[in-house]
């Protein structure tokens, strides 16, 4: 994967990451700065999505920005099932969640980034909740 030299370039891709993702209304977006932490990449940016419909949407549009813009391929991973897509587009690696999912693996924690958003509670068929 290739990895940015150039501090510019890379804030241009976490720029367009973060941009893309608002744009695609993703829910709870968080960047974790990396740099002098981990040598995977600059940073690691976590969103979710409110269902695999949209997490394989953004997934789809954000490795196409990429492309388009920066000229930079990215490799996705998980988009079938889309309830964890990643990213890994060099020296930002793009997490898409849906929100369970996102609570269950709770990586803000392991990268000591607090915690992950509580998801919504699911409406219960019998008049509570879930």
């Amino acid at each position: 994967m290739y990895r940015a030299s150039e501090p510019d370039e890379v804030e241009a891709l976490h720029r367009l990451v973060l941009a893309s993702l608002d744009d695609d209304q993703a829910v709870d977006t968080i960047s974790i700065p990396l740099a002098g932490k981990s040598t995977i990449a600059d940073y690691m940016v976590i969103a979710s999505g409110r269902s695999t419909r949209q997490v394989a949407s953004m997934a789809q549009k954000l490795a196409e920005k990429i492309k388009g813009e920066l000229r930079r391929s990215t490799r996705i991973e998980g988009l079938p099932t889309a309830d964890w897509v990643l990213i890994d587009a060099g020296d930002v690696i793009v997490h898409l969640f849906r929100p369970e999912v996102r609570s269950f693996y709770n990586l803000e924690r392991m990268w000591a980034f607090g915690d992950a958003p509580t998801p919504p509670a699911t409406p219960d068929p019998f008049g509570g909740e879930a």
